[in-house]
């Protein structure tokens, strides 16, 4: 059986922590979009990581974590984690870490074109992470980008870099003023980085095939979530690729992999990083306790979360996106402090109400309609059998579970492996 491990919401639900504690039950996990520019925070014996290219997998023994063709490749990020995640005391070799031989590599030029870019648009800006991923995407699009197999052709790497760089430095120099490229520089960059990453590239289509015919399960996880996709997100404020299920298969580099389960990772309140409309929005005191109560900073640029009630609207939305057969509502237990616990329900619009997710360029027009519901005012975080969850705790995954028509199976109250209920 394969799962997805999804996110419904803006993104930052909880996702890797997730993964790290199903990968018990799967021989692979498979990263199949994105790059660098979002984090999974993970907590286990090993320590505290944040991770950003590297699976969440790549914590437990004896399972291959794989970075399919699908994803935003930036060989400096990846040694960097690599390092990183080494100094904890995790051994990551050919063995455990497979590169897709098609995945297209993020060029140093790409992080400057997205800086430079958010500061032309300045008050417009799309709240970009600068990680260069909008301008990797649109140049893999035009098919100007170099395959990481590519780094065991020399002779065709060099002259393929020499094309690409010709066309970036016109636009570097002439759109926006900035320094061109150097063929030293980017010598300076294939014996830095990409040389590094090499022992790691490999044919993971053929491998992942394989793996299909001899019954392996995978899990497949995904970066942001639901409402930051490409296509049924809120648009322009998404990232620059696909971040449903459906695209799992492909971007993993084996499209005849069927997803039997997708689980959909739901926080127990909403937080937004970036820009873009957030109709459930909290400001003032009450958006700041909640954001320290939950540590709610971003895992790579370490920017303040915007922080919100739950909301339903969205959330229902991104459960159809995904067509999740199960959800994991994360961090439960940051919410304990409240004496009440607001929840949008609906939203309005000159005095009609709604509870289907419209159109993106309806949202910044849009009120939540902010439900109370009891608190239960106690520490929840030693739980781990539904039972012993107070009733008011119980009743606020219930009736969550009630308005998205999606079972909860897994209720997180604290960021550890084992800060789990599992209800089924």
């Amino acid at each position: 059986m394969n799962c997805a491990i999804v996110g419904i919401n803006w993104g930052d639900e909880g996702k890797g922590r997730m993964v790290d504690l199903l990968t018990a039950d799967y021989d692979i996990v498979i990263r199949y979009q994105g790059g660098g520019n979002a984090g999974h925070t993970v907590v286990n014996e090993y320590g505290r990581f944040a991770l950003h290219l590297l699976p969440s997998g790549i914590f437990r023994p004896g399972v291959v974590n794989v970075l399919g063709s699908g994803v935003a490749l930036d060989p400096e990020s990846l040694c960097k984690e690599i390092a990183e995640v080494e100094a904890g005391g995790i051994r990551i070799t050919p063995e455990n870490l497979k590169i897709s031989d098609r995945a297209s590599l993020l060029m140093p030029w790409h992080r400057d074109l997205d800086e430079l870019e958010e500061m032309r648009l300045a008050d417009r800006k799309y709240g970009s992470t600068k990680q260069g991923i909008a301008p990797f995407y649109s140049d893999k699009y035009q098919k100007k980008t170099v395959m990481a197999g590519e780094l065991f052709y020399p002779e065709r790497l060099r002259a393929h870099l020499a094309d690409i760089m010709e066309w970036k430095n016109l636009i570097l120099t002439g759109v926006y003023g900035a320094k061109p490229y150097t063929e030293e520089d980017l010598k300076a960059w294939l014996r830095d980085y990409a040389e590094k990453i090499k022992p790691f590239i490999t044919d993971t289509g053929a491998f992942l095939r394989n793996a299909q015919k001899n019954g392996k399960r995978m899990l497949f996880e995904a970066q942001l979530g639901s409402l930051r996709d490409l296509d049924s997100g809120i648009y322009p404020y998404t990232t620059s690729t696909n971040t449903t299920a459906a695209f799992a298969p492909v971007g993993s580099g084996c499209p005849s992999a069927a997803i039997d389960r997708v689980t959909g990772v739901v926080k127990a309140y909403s937080t937004c990083v970036g820009e873009g409309p957030f109709v459930c929005e909290m400001s003032g005191p009450e958006a700041d306790r909640l954001r320290e109560a939950g540590g709610e900073y971003g895992a790579k640029t370490g920017r303040a979360r915007r922080v919100g009630a739950l909301d339903l609207v969205a959330t229902r939305y991104g459960v159809e996106v995904q067509a999740a057969t199960e959800i994991a509502l994360t961090k439960l237990d940051v919410l304990s402090y409240m004496d009440e616990i607001p929840v949008c329900v609906a939203y309005e619009k000159d005095g009609e109400l709604t509870e289907d997710f419209p159109f993106p360029a309806l949202l910044d027009s849009m009120k939540p309609v902010i439900r109370m519901v009891r608190g239960w005012k106690c520490d929840i975080s030693g739980i781990r059998r539904w039972e012993e969850l107070p009733p008011a705790a119980r009743d606020y995954v219930t009736m969550i579970e009630d308005a998205i028509s999606c079972p909860i199976r897994y209720v997180s109250v604290g960021p550890e492996r084992d800060s789990i209920i599992v209800r089924y």
